[in-house]
């Protein structure tokens, strides 16, 4: 089956800094939540060695990616936990709060609008749309499914920067058509259709596959079960 490139589409799957891989902004979030059970456990500050002794990296790996946005560590100190987790806060830009929407109100759509801290994360959920009218009215995470039919006059009056989609894969090309016609800038995708390999564009994609994760947690079990 062959899909139109919508011209507003360009797939990227993170935002990047000049020269930092996506390899280290993905690890990213990983220091951030572990800066954050830190913080709140009252810890002031962390060295290197004992920072990758909790995440289970290399000290010299932490240094490395945190090196590429400006080290923030001190010879003999080591880190402030709540200066590091601010400024990797700001990197990751969690301290914005950018209006999100979810497509789909089913299972996976109701289980993210009911447990999914898009605050922790720099958005708010504005909105989750849906075509079941046996879902439609119904009160999720605090939001109020709507028919998928008022998504353009909802996007037009509250912006949203990104949408989740949690849709079968068959509705995803015309959706992220559509949301590309309302300026939606981000796609959180769920469905198993990968969005990038049809579209193009300036959208920021970031495709999430539960399967190929359960896949790979499979085969990584299969090989420590052999060396057992």
């Amino acid at each position: 089956m062959w899909f139109r490139l919508h011209p507003y589409l360009e797939v990227n799957p993170m935002p990047s800094y000049p020269g930092v891989s996506q390899h280290v902004t993905r690890r990213l979030p990983r220091y951030y939540h572990h800066l954050t059970e830190l913080e709140k456990s009252g810890v002031e500050r962390i060295s290197s060695r004992e920072f990758a002794e909790m995440i289970g990296f290399t000290a010299s790996q932490i240094r490395q990616d945190l090196n590429c946005f400006g080290g923030f560590g001190q010879q003999g100190y080591g880190y402030s936990v709540a200066i590091l987790r601010t400024e990797i806060g700001r990197i990751l830009c969690v301290d914005k709060s950018h209006p999100a929407i979810i497509i789909g109100a089913g299972h996976l759509g109701s289980a993210l609008a009911s447990n999914m801290n898009f605050n922790y994360c720099g958005f708010r959920l504005v909105g989750i749309f849906d075509a079941d009218p046996k879902l439609i009215g119904q009160e999720i995470g605090n939001c109020i499914v709507r028919d998928i039919a008022q998504l353009k006059n909802f996007c037009t009056q509250y912006n949203p920067q990104i949408a989740a989609i949690c849709t079968p894969s068959r509705a995803v090309p015309e959706l992220v058509s559509t949301l590309a016609d309302l300026r939606v800038r981000g796609l959180w995708n769920f469905s198993q259709c990968d969005i990038r390999s049809f579209f193009s564009g300036d959208i920021v994609v970031e495709n999430v596959q539960l399967s190929d994760s359960l896949m790979n947690l499979s085969f990584n079990l299969n090989n420590k079960l052999e060396e057992k």
